[in-house]
């Protein structure tokens, strides 16, 4: 599991049945700083589908592998990484974590 930014949404008119009416969005994963005060992105960017309806610049929690069909909606669909969460607030060392 993961923290990423939502940068974008796919469309893609012609696809397997399965994932038709699926809302595929484009993550960007972040990471906590050295000094564990910050979340800074990786630089890198993969494809993710939602299920609980985030949406653009929100901070989401991201599920990759096998763990990405876990959930009963994702079950039958051919993913890799599925957003399950949106996040509200991070706390470590009890300090808020700026996002």
């Amino acid at each position: 599991m993961f923290i990423a930014k939502i940068v974008g949404s796919i469309v893609s008119t012609q696809k397997v049945d399965s994932m038709v009416g699926k809302k595929l969005l484009v993550v960007e994963p972040y990471r906590l700083n050295n000094e564990r005060t910050e979340i800074n992105t990786t630089g890198r960017t993969l494809v993710a589908v939602d299920t609980v309806g985030a949406g653009e610049n929100e901070f989401v929690l991201v599920v990759q592998g096998s763990s990405a069909r876990q959930t009963p909606e994702t079950k039958p669909l051919p993913v890799d990484a599925t957003i399950i969460g949106i996040l509200d607030s991070i706390n470590i060392d009890k300090r808020k974590i700026t996002f």
